[in-house]
């Protein structure tokens, strides 16, 4: 029997983690499986533009794994019981058990409604396909002159609220942060934000924590009712919950806790990777949930994998960062460069060319999924046979 790998999710972590292990492995030693609940490729850095109406490239999962060997099983995770190595699915065909050796979680992370009343009746999201569209269906119906209000003075909020802002210069756009506007950024960096953001006609409600949601308003802290027509919810993730159901050791949050090669410290034959996991970067410090995390954390997990089925030297590449890309709708950007740490820095790259930036950051993650060993030569190991042997005794007793 060769060695069974189940990578759960198709994110950018997922689907990346898979390709690699696929260009890593020989097939004859390992046979991998992608479940996902979509037969495509969702690049959820843009869910901001799909809202607005503009539509993304199609990236079919039958395509972008050809040839590879991976076998893509579209269905839902419906749990995983890590002591007996079994991931339940439900797909067109049914409820499934699956069976692995080895299992790559990344399932990623939705939307938090933060336990805001209202909030899960009311607002919109854009955490993934389903919501953007959803939004997408809701803006078009806008008339001129209403208000939309979005929630969250994060990246994604920065996002969302200058996209629409941009292409729905008709529509009444407003910004509530719960603390001041851009106030993580540099000098440099929350000038610009303040900049873009008065020349889009956003109205920006600083310090104002938003305690309720309602069809036609938000409530905040401090007593205001703001009107909105739509409210746009982006204040924070949630990690997907199957994590917390299980037997693996957890932090409070539902995040997997790793050591450094995304390997679970209660079952080592369980790795997370992206929004999943709880990993520790520069300074003792807790990776946030992004892409520009998820995608090392994955390229370490696989090449850890990888080494301990084949006898290799495991990796200790320190996963850090250098910048905060945020696109201010398709003219604007702002990319604020940062420490190791993710600490801010005087530097801050503005403008045009920072759109482009952003663009070019954007596209090449995309690309990385698709071709995970950045379109060099890569050998493909032979997996030792005490691994395979291991593996195989495992199934047959399960």
């Amino acid at each position: 029997m060769r060695h069974r790998i189940i990578v759960l999710g198709a994110g950018y972590t997922g689907a990346f983690a898979a390709g690699r292990l696929a260009r890593r492995l020989r097939r004859e030693d390992v046979a991998i499986t992608l479940v996902n609940a979509e037969p495509d490729f969702v690049e959820r850095v843009r869910m901001h533009q799909l809202a607005v109406g503009q539509d993304l490239r199609s990236r079919p999962f039958s395509g972008m794994f050809a040839g590879t060997g991976v076998e893509l099983r579209l269905a839902k995770v419906t749990g995983v019981d890590v002591d007996r190595k079994t991931v339940a699915v439900a797909g067109a065909d049914g409820a499934e058990e699956l069976g692995y050796d080895t299992l790559v979680y990344a399932l990623g992370s939705g939307w938090n409604a933060q336990g805001v009343p209202g909030t899960a009746e009311h607002a919109f999201e854009i955490a993934g396909r389903p919501g953007a569209l959803r939004l997408r269906e809701r803006l078009a119906r806008l008339d001129a002159g209403q208000t939309v209000v979005v929630v969250g003075g994060g990246l994604t909020g920065l996002e969302a609220a200058t996209e629409i802002a941009e292409t729905r210069p008709d529509l009444d756009v407003a910004l509530a942060a719960r603390g001041g506007l851009g106030d993580w950024l540099s000098s440099k960096g929350r000038e610009h934000l303040r900049k873009v953001v008065g020349r889009l006609g956003i109205t920006v409600y600083e310090h104002a924590a938003v305690t309720g949601v309602e069809a036609d308003r938000v409530a905040t802290a401090d007593g205001r009712a703001i009107p909105a027509a739509v409210t746009v919810w982006t204040a924070g993730f949630a990690v997907h919950p199957i994590a917390k159901a299980t037997a693996l050791e957890v932090t409070g949050a539902g995040q997997i806790v790793v050591d450094g090669t995304m390997r679970s410290v209660s079952h080592p034959d369980v790795y997370a990777v992206g929004d999943a996991a709880m990993v520790m970067g520069p300074g003792d410090k807790p990776l946030r949930m992004s892409c520009a995390s998820g995608v090392p954390t994955a390229w370490q997990a696989v090449d850890a994998i990888a080494a301990r089925l084949t006898g290799g030297k495991l990796p200790n590449v320190p996963i850090r960062y250098f910048n905060q890309c945020i696109s201010l709708g398709r003219k604007e950007g702002l990319i604020q460069y940062v420490t190791a740490d993710d600490r801010v820095v005087r530097a801050a790259l503005t403008g045009r060319l920072a759109a482009v930036y952003k663009e070019l950051v954007c596209k090449g993650a995309a690309w990385g999924v698709a071709n995970p060993t950045f379109g060099l030569p890569m050998r493909r190991r032979r997996v030792t046979r005490e691994r395979v042997a291991a593996g195989s005794a495992v199934a047959a007793s399960a």
